[in-house]
């Protein structure tokens, strides 16, 4: 008769499943959402407003 211990898997779940599965895309969810948000307050600036933190209209259309 085989004991419990010896017919169980040794780990059904590996932490690299569960990072890969969840928390990389949120995390790449969470960029994307900070880069629009970024994107979002810089539209709204004036071209001296960026100019005093060293961008220009154009950096703001291609931030990425």
């Amino acid at each position: 008769m085989m004991e419990f211990h010896e017919n169980r898997a040794a780990r059904p779940f590996s932490w690299g499943l569960i990072k890969a599965i969840f928390i990389v895309p949120y995390r790449h969810w969470q960029q994307q959402r900070m880069r629009a948000c970024t994107r979002k307050i810089l539209s709204r600036l004036s071209d001296a407003q960026l100019k005093d933190i060293g961008l220009t209209c154009h950096d703001v259309r291609h931030y990425k």
